[in-house]
Formats: C-alpha cells, sequence, structure tokens
C-alpha cells in the first residue's frame, strides 16, 4: 500500500480493477478545503488514458511491474516465440502484446513488462527505432515533387510499409521509429 505522496511518473498502481501507470500528477492545495491529486492515468493493456482527482492521502494498491530483456526467436503459428537474455526461458506472445509487431524481426531485442506478483506479461515494446532493408519501392525520379519534403511508398523486410523520400531505393537499410511508424534516416554502413 503506498499513498498519494508516493506518486510518481511511471507508478503502476490497481485502479478499478486494472493496470494504470501515472502518466502525470499534480498535487493541489486550494484555499479552501483538502489537497488533492490530479493524475493522468494509462491503461496497461488498452493504452486509453483517463483522467482521475485522488484526495491526498488516500491509499492506493501499487502493483509492482518489472522490464525484462527479451530476444524474439521465431513464429509459431500465430504466436511470437521470445526468449529471456538471462535465464533463456522462453515464451509465447500474442501479438496485441506488441506495440510495433510489423517492425519485428527474428533476432530483435526487446524489452517485456511483466507483472511481478502474477508473472503476467503485460506489453513487449521494441527498441525506439530499428533498422531494417527495403524489400521495393518504386525509382524515385528527379522532377516528380513539387515541394522538397517527397515521398513515396517501401517496404521492408519485414512487410511492413512505410512512407521514405524519393532518394531511398531498394536494398537500402533504414532507420524506422517504433512509436510513430515513420522514417527516420538512412543508414550508411
Amino acid at each position: 500500500m503506498a499513498t498519494t505522496a508516493d506518486f510518481r511518473n511511471g507508478l503502476c498502481l490497481l485502479f478499478k480493477d486494472d493496470l494504470y501507470t501515472i502518466t502525470q500528477f499534480q498535487h493541489v492545495k486550494p484555499g479552501k478545503g483538502p489537497a488533492f491529486v490530479r493524475t493522468k492515468l494509462r491503461n496497461v493493456k488498452t493504452g486509453r488514458v483517463i483522467e482521475n482527482t485522488f484526495t491526498s492521502g488516500v491509499k492506493i494498491d501499487v502493483a509492482r511491474i518489472e522490464r525484462r530483456p527479451y530476444q524474439f526467436l521465431y513464429m509459431e503459428g500465430e504466436d511470437y516465440v521470445m526468449m529471456h537474455t538471462e535465464t533463456y526461458d522462453q515464451m509465447n506472445i500474442t501479438r496485441e502484446l506488441i506495440n510495433a509487431p510489423e517492425f519485428l524481426k527474428e533476432g530483435d531485442a526487446v524489452e517485456m513488462v511483466v507483472h511481478a506478483d502474477t508473472e503476467t506479461p503485460l506489453y513487449v515494446e521494441l527498441m525506439p527505432s530499428v533498422i531494417l532493408s527495403v524489400t521495393y519501392t518504386e525509382p524515385g525520379l528527379k522532377g516528380d515533387t513539387a515541394s522538397s519534403t517527397a515521398t513515396k511508398s517501401a517496404e521492408l523486410e519485414t512487410g511492413a510499409k512505410i512512407m521514405v523520400p524519393l532518394f531511398v531505393e531498394i536494398g537500402d537499410r533504414v532507420r524506422v521509429s517504433t512509436a510513430d511508424k515513420a522514417y527516420l534516416e538512412r543508414v550508411r554502413e
């Protein structure tokens, strides 16, 4: 058990029979009346954000979650087989638990967030950006654009489709943001 004095960004708590993380909070002491804490809470499973006000000093149930290093091994039917990089334990994960499954390829390192008390996987996060090869894109011709930010569609080695600048060719390696699923830069190695 904890109180509102223990609030911090990222704290996971059991609220309305579900797990929520605190994304924002503000202690408020009005001139008249009791103090309270305004919060924005993100549902761990659905990602939906709600706002809630807690009376200052109220007790809350804190859920213990852990971030663990895993590696994606292979697909087994519809499941993704993940291996803990320290204990070598393997676990099957459904697509819904992964934040950007279209950018995941065999051998990639991921971070799994697990409810420590029940050992239940909550979600899987890829690295903030991944490097993938372009397997197909139309050739970009000079003069095809009226502005300097022209883009074209490209298919990556995982099958994902993103928009890339005209100068990107088949075989190029590109860095892609997993958060907004957008092209970041061409990678020269």
